[in-house]
């Protein structure tokens, strides 16, 4: 699609006044290469094209994403949509359910950003067809995203994400799109949620005191909740940090892995005199974990995480044939924790979409 033709079409005045400004250039280098499904789904800075999050991208990739359903034999199926707390996500989440609906799907569009768990949680619970949650992730305030999840809750990988794009690339105009309202959920699937989380809890060691920051992202209320009805009661939280902002006002990435960004929460947990510290990614998909040591508190390493987490897990397993999963870029000490349960280890490729298929051989 050229650029007149796109400016022409654009739903948005926003946007369509700010390409109409684009130098000759400029409106070349954004409509060179259009978003494409990476690890994580689409993302992109938020602003006009095709290389980037806007609302014309939107209706068009859920106009594709209808398509390759129905293609599927799954026209009139279920679609869960939800969304987190950045710029833009109220009315990304909106248009995609309208589309959807337009289209002749049952949609449930959750109703307040929630953590991706959430969405995927949600396809799973209610078999639905698909699900799409409007997210960047831990990338910079200026960015948005568009993942879907199929396949029982688990985002989508090739040949899918190829599909959904070629159907892009024959998408109609964007403001030739049909769009029917759609009402907002109850918060049954999200109340489900922090039940079946809060259920993951396997021993009753004694109280334990916990600090927590959701880095301004959309996981406080439900991973405070979720503490709660799991028994942890005595939970301290960042302030500062607790409600949503989609500028990430204190930090200058959010992302509980980048230097700097828990500063917050190891002071909170060393004066509440906390036994764990815990911070959680934007969309809180992410989890970054805390500890105290004798020359002062420290977060743990995405490989230190999960080596705790499988060798407990699987200590307190009796499943035959159990499975653990790390991806090529993590460590192989995971391998050998398995080893010495008895349990199968695979490596996968980077990203959750791949750990989430780890035992589909």
């Amino acid at each position: 699609m050229n650029p007149e033709d796109w400016i022409a079409h654009d739903p948005d005045p926003v946007t369509a006044a700010e390409l109409a400004r684009c130098g000759k250039d400029e409106l070349a280098g954004r409509f060179s290469r259009p978003l494409s499904f990476g690890t994580a789904g689409l993302r992109g800075p938020l602003r006009g094209g095709p290389d980037a999050m806007n609302l014309a991208v939107v209706l068009r990739a859920t106009w594709a994403v209808a398509r390759v359903l129905e293609g599927r034999g799954l026209a009139g199926s279920t679609v869960i949509v939800g969304r987190d707390a950045r710029h833009g996500s109220a009315s990304f989440a909106a248009a995609t359910a309208e589309v959807l609906a337009a289209e002749g799907f049952s949609v449930t569009l959750l109703p307040h950003p929630a953590p991706t768990p959430v969405l995927a949680f949600a396809v799973r619970r209610t078999g639905a067809a698909a699900g799409v949650q409007i997210t960047a992730s831990h990338n910079p305030p200026a960015d948005n995203g568009y993942k879907v999840y199929m396949d029982g809750g688990i985002q989508i990988v090739s040949p899918t994400d190829r599909e959904i794009e070629n159907a892009i690339a024959a998408a109609p105009f964007a403001d030739e799109i049909t769009r029917t309202s759609v009402e907002p959920a109850d918060a049954t699937l999200v109340e489900q949620y922090i039940d079946r989380a809060a259920g993951v809890r396997r021993s009753r060691s004694g109280p334990i005191r916990v600090a927590l920051t959701p880095l301004h992202g959309v996981g406080g209320y439900v991973a405070v909740e979720t503490l709660r009805r799991a028994g942890f009661t005595d939970v301290h939280t960042v302030a500062s940090q607790f409600t949503p902002d989609p500028d990430f006002p204190t930090v200058g990435f959010p992302n509980p892995e980048e230097p700097g960004a828990t500063d917050a929460l190891l002071a909170l947990a060393a004066d509440v005199d906390a036994d764990v510290a815990i911070a959680l990614d934007p969309d809180a998909d992410r989890c970054a974990v805390g500890v105290p040591t004798p020359s002062g508190w420290r977060m743990l390493s995405g490989d230190e995480t999960g080596w705790l987490l499988g060798d407990y897990i699987l200590s307190q397993t009796q499943t035959v044939n159990a499975v653990v999963a790390s991806t090529v870029v993590s460590s192989r000490m995971l391998a050998a924790i398995a080893g010495h349960w008895g349990a199968r280890h695979v490596e996968t490729l980077t990203g959750f979409k791949w750990l989430a298929r780890a035992d589909a051989d």
